[in-house]
């Protein structure tokens, strides 16, 4: 009789499952087990923690909590309940959410709708100024995200909308051409004029190495006194009229549209905006330009070694972000104001690079950081008229959002966040990743 081998005894045995090993236990886990789909699940809401528009809300819900102490620190009704707050907590806890509730809803019915209003054009009417006062925000935001993306940082959106608005207003008020054409001639020439002042900043930064936050700032202090010497001028003030600081009104052919009726602020700019919006996202997302720019901002020595040309980009890049921001001095010369005086950009400039920063220098982002500040503006005057509330709260809720957003491992530490970590695949180029691209660097540089 012939003894089965060893082998064969061995392969006609089957082994109880209650002697798996780990490994192979861990290994079918991994294979689609609960216990890989409660990995799966910890890791999305670790993505998601990490992403930056969490770290954005977060930045915001916390400049709104810091905000909302200094009103209530502001009250006279809520600071006096305090000082008896343990013998009657009622009394504060009910002053609290009373200046609370009207400081923010004066805020609401002044940018989004006011519900008390008694006709529906004045109910309608916040949510247009929001609009309207978006629209340049939303367009110099753009300009100042470009730059970021490229690793520049631009200061200039000041002096460079103060050009536009020139340029502009003077093409509105001494040329005489279509309905149409008048317009779009003036729109080109603000984007010119802003294109123009940018790239003196990008040109000398290219060839000499000059830093572009310090020629920028230059360039802003140079604008306004320019702005000061042009409006004496008789070519925007008339004849006779040279101690007047204000221009003349730009023909009705060089205005924008309205797009709400003769009753509201709202005007065709705010089409503008959307339309760059998308133009930026498709140039830094899907063109070959935008490549070339996101990856120089990443790493300038890879771009170089791929064969970029790095100062033609750095002079393209600012001349893009100056166009950009000369264009939304539109919206104010041809929009809202329809003249030029010394105040005619405010401080859209500077507000712009908030903007920038809030939505993490994407478009979708920089539209979004733009409609919020442009609510924060359009409702703070509401929300001056609040028992107690003064207006500069409003400024101190801006001021404390760029503090938290410019400083993510704040936030991060705060509410505990994980780091945030790069997914595979991610569509920006890494500097390792760069190089690879040389074989089409040739045509990049020739374009």
């Amino acid at each position: 009789m012939s003894t089965p081998t060893t082998g064969s005894s061995t392969e006609a045995t089957p082994r109880p499952p209650s002697e798996d090993r780990p490994e192979k236990r861990t290994e079918r886990g991994l294979s689609g087990q609960p216990g890989s789909r409660h990995a799966g699940q910890a890791a999305l809401l670790r993505q998601v923690a990490s992403s930056p528009a969490v770290v954005g809300l977060l930045a915001v819900l916390t400049a709104l909590i810091l905000s909302s102490i200094l009103i209530l620190a502001a009250d006279s009704e809520v600071r006096y309940t305090a000082t008896y707050l343990f013998n009657r907590p009622g009394d504060f806890l009910h002053a609290t959410a009373s200046t609370l509730s009207e400081a923010y809803s004066s805020l609401l019915r002044g940018a989004v709708f006011d519900w008390r209003a008694t006709t529906g054009v004045r109910m309608i009417r916040p949510i247009t100024d929001t609009l309207t006062n978006a629209t340049p925000l939303i367009i110099a935001g753009l300009g100042m995200a470009v730059a970021f993306r490229a690793g520049l940082f631009n200061i200039g959106g000041q002096g460079q909308m103060i050009l536009g608005a020139i340029t502009a207003c003077y093409v509105g008020i001494a040329w005489n051409l279509p309905p149409v054409a008048h317009l779009l001639v003036a729109v080109i020439g603000a984007a010119l004029g802003g294109l123009v002042w940018g790239g003196i900043a990008g040109v000398l930064k290219a060839r000499t190495g000059a830093n572009e936050v310090i020629v920028t700032i230059m360039l802003n202090s140079i604008a306004a006194h320019l702005l000061s010497q042009v409006l004496s001028l008789k070519a925007f003030n008339g004849e006779g009229e040279t101690g007047n600081r204000k221009s003349l009104t730009v023909a009705d052919t060089a205005q924008y549209p309205s797009l709400a009726g003769d009753s509201f602020r709202l005007h065709a700019g705010f089409l503008l905006a959307l339309l760059v919006a998308v133009a930026v996202w498709w140039l830094m997302e899907r063109s070959r330009l935008g490549f070339q720019l996101r990856a120089t901002g990443l790493n300038a020595d890879a771009a170089r070694t791929a064969g970029m040309s790095v100062p033609w980009v750095t002079s393209l890049v600012m001349m893009i972000s100056g166009a950009l921001c000369g264009l939304a001095a539109t919206a104010p010369v041809l929009g809202t104001q329809k003249s030029m005086d010394e105040s005619v950009v405010g401080t859209i400039g500077f507000d712009a690079i908030t903007v920038a920063l809030l939505g993490r220098s994407r478009p979708l982002g920089t539209v979004l950081a733009g409609l919020l500040f442009g609510a924060l503006r359009a409702g703070g005057t509401a929300m001056q008229a609040a028992p107690g509330t003064h207006i500069k709260i409003v400024l101190v809720l801006q001021s404390t959002i760029v503090l938290f957003i410019a400083a993510p491992p704040l936030i991060r530490a705060i509410f505990r966040l994980p780091e945030r970590r790069e997914p595979l695949g991610a569509t920006s180029p890494s500097p390792a990743s760069v190089p690879a691209a040389a074989p089409a660097a040739p045509a990049a540089k020739e374009a």
